[in-house]
């Protein structure tokens, strides 16, 4: 449970609970879709797993092609970007210099984003990439402007952060969302745009340099992961 609102805080999955809620409310119409989706699916088991393998998440840097695979990466501040506007945003006012290099990349397919299938940590064609700041090499940047599907997430932060040093690591998430699904009592039309608010966690001790999220708003997808 939060101490307190704005705090991330992990959730318990109610999967369970609600399978078994579904069952009890299981019209003849819901079986009758049930049945037509597991003839499909045995038809098609072969490609299905075909699509699981492909759907694996794949991470490759830069120094475990030098042959430091065991070894993790120190890392002091890491800094992601999700979403096509947040790494627009890094772009235009973080990246545009000469002060960073690209140290890795993320490659994986879905229903919406596929990479390519080569073999070199640069794939032209990725839409995740990560870049380490030359003068202080301990700074780790993320831009994440692909899709990732709810079943790749999990996926995603073990394959990244298993590839870092946890110890006084500090992790800053940017994402953006229409204005429309903000909550507030005032009037969406009458807010300046865009505007940015915060949420952390207990073991954050720092001044947070924007207003918290307030309730009942909340965040969904990677950053929520």
């Amino acid at each position: 449970m939060a101490t307190f609102f704005g705090e991330v805080v992990v959730a318990p999955s109610r999967a369970g609970l609600d399978e078994e809620e579904e069952a009890r409310e299981e019209t003849p119409e819901d079986r009758e879709i049930r049945r037509e989706i597991e003839k499909k699916r045995y038809r098609m088991r072969g490609r299905l797993r075909l699509e699981t393998r492909e759907r694996e998440i794949e991470v490759l840097w830069t120094w475990q092609a030098g042959g430091c695979a065991q070894e993790p990466l120190v890392c002091s501040r890491f800094i992601v970007a999700i979403g096509r506007n947040a790494a627009a945003f890094l772009s235009s006012f973080i990246l545009d210099s000469v002060c960073w290099e690209v140290v890795g990349v993320v490659k994986l397919w879905n229903e919406w984003c596929r990479t390519s299938s080569t073999t070199n940590v640069l794939p032209t064609d990725s839409f995740c990439l990560f870049y380490r700041l030359i003068s202080d090499p301990t700074v780790l940047l993320c831009q994440c402007s692909c899709y990732v599907a709810e079943d790749q997430q999990f996926q995603w932060l073990d394959k990244v952060f298993g590839s870092m040093q946890k110890k006084g690591l500090q992790v800053t998430i940017l994402s953006t969302c229409p204005v429309a699904d903000y909550k507030t009592q005032e009037s969406t039309l009458t807010l300046v745009s865009p505007f940015l608010k915060a949420l952390k966690t207990k073991e954050f001790q720092e001044q947070v340099c924007c207003p918290l999220l307030e309730q009942p708003n909340i965040v969904r997808d990677l950053p929520a992961a």
